[in-house]
């Protein structure tokens, strides 16, 4: 294997690792009972912050998950074309 077959695993590996990460962190989008029972109690402000953080974890979820459909596309054609 050449170095950048490793370079391109560690990078899939490592990639794949943080959106992992980023699709752990988001919150779930059924609040259940509780979400149906307690959803007014929460002020403005509170929704404002928690969706503005909420979807920047959303955009960067995607920005990863196109980076590795990107990498993963171009590591599979560099294998293949190398015959």
């Amino acid at each position: 294997m050449a170095w950048y077959q490793y370079a391109l695993a560690i990078a899939t590996i490592l990639l794949s690792l943080v959106i992992t990460v980023l699709v752990m962190l988001q919150e779930s989008k059924t609040k259940g009972l509780s979400g149906a029972i307690a959803g007014g109690a929460e002020s403005l402000f509170g929704k404002t912050k928690g969706r503005s953080y909420e979807d920047k974890l959303v955009k960067y979820t995607k920005y990863a998950t196109i980076l590795f459909f990107v990498l993963t596309l171009g590591t599979t054609l560099l294998l293949l074309f190398k015959k």
